[in-house]
């Protein structure tokens, strides 16, 4: 999976923008994450039109960064991302990214971006989302 993020200054009517953008382009938002913190703001989405979100977001003057995610399935239950976290430790394998997109029927759908995609695949197969 390929999600988007978006860093840019903190300001009200942001998250107008960027949506607005993508409706206007047809592109329909899967998942979306914003936060602000200082007077940045930055936002990590997916959608269902990839190249049409960057086109349309690199039009409206936004500079998207992409990357690789892992969608992952845990238990919905206590330890359970924390036992995920532990892999990528003792695998020495840095998280760029988590994020619960999802809880129900005693599951959870996470988002997994790391540093080294290739080697985090075959660190989560048993729990890998196809």
């Amino acid at each position: 999976m390929k999600q988007l993020t978006i860093v840019a200054p903190d300001r009200a009517g942001l998250v107008a923008e960027l949506t607005d953008v993508l409706a206007a382009a047809g592109v329909n938002v899967e998942t979306f994450d914003a936060e602000a913190a200082g007077g940045t703001a930055v936002v990590v989405m997916t959608v269902d039109r990839y190249d049409d979100a960057l086109r349309a977001l690199h039009k409206g003057g936004f500079q998207p960064v992409t990357e690789d995610a892992l969608l992952v399935r845990l238990e919905d239950r206590p330890g359970a991302l924390a036992e995920v976290a532990r892999r990528f430790r003792e695998a020495g394998i840095g998280l760029r990214g988590l994020r619960i997109i999802r809880t129900a029927g005693g599951q959870t759908l996470a988002a997994v971006a790391t540093e080294r995609t290739a080697e985090a695949v075959a660190l989560v197969k048993d729990i890998l989302v196809a």
